[in-house]
């Protein structure tokens, strides 16, 4: 079984359903970061959905590259602490400005 979770503010809460997930996707803002530059552009979201498999601690934000030759790197974490400082690493990393933080 596949656990889905919803934000309370920044903390991940494990939800009932799948039904309640897409509710809550449905008037909130999964977005945590955005930055991009030269067609370049790098996501951090919120999954809701957890990509930990078998791991003792749910992988519920991901950071994506789109476009460049790093196109399709990524990584995932379960806070969303650790998902704003992925962001800022992939950010230094690829040498991109950090442009927004969703929410803060």
């Amino acid at each position: 079984m596949i656990d889905q979770y919803i934000l309370e503010g920044h903390t991940p809460v494990k939800c009932a359903d799948l039904l309640t997930l897409i509710r809550w996707c449905q008037t909130h803002d999964r977005r945590v970061a955005h930055s991009e530059k030269d067609g370049v552009r790098i996501s951090t979201v919120f999954l809701g959905i957890d990509h930990g498999g078998c791991s003792d601690r749910p992988l519920l934000f991901e950071t994506m590259v789109f476009g460049g030759e790093h196109e399709g790197d990524l990584k995932r974490y379960s806070t969303w602490d650790e998902a704003v400082e992925g962001h800022k690493n992939f950010c230094k990393e690829y040498h991109l400005p950090m442009l927004s933080l969703v929410n803060g």
